[in-house]
């Protein structure tokens, strides 16, 4: 979840420094989010593979990205976002709760 809202939040930053010409320092404060972002998930535990790790992340991702259009953008997820995040999900789920060898 941090490392979600750090790559959102930070994107966030920057979007707003080229896109709305905020202060410069709103710009290397979404760098500095972003940075955090690729540190947390090499947080998790080290028997993990690297692309299971960042394939959950993905699906905490594209909900958060729906809930941070909803709360900090104003732009109320239809059926269909809501639909696509599911799907997302359960992709996820199927990733990293598959039985193996």
């Amino acid at each position: 979840m941090l490392a979600g809202l750090a790559e959102i939040g930070g994107g966030y930053l920057v979007w707003l420094w080229l896109r709305a010409h905020r202060p410069w320092w709103v710009g290397l404060a979404g760098a500095v989010l972003l940075m955090l972002y690729g540190v947390l998930p090499t947080l998790q535990p080290s028997e993990l593979p690297f692309g299971r790790v960042y394939a959950a992340y993905g699906g905490i991702f594209v909900l958060l990205s729906i809930l941070w259009g909803q709360w900090i953008d104003g732009v109320r997820p239809d059926r269909w976002d809501w639909i696509g995040g599911l799907i997302v999900l359960m992709g996820i789920g199927v990733m990293l709760w598959a039985p193996r060898r």
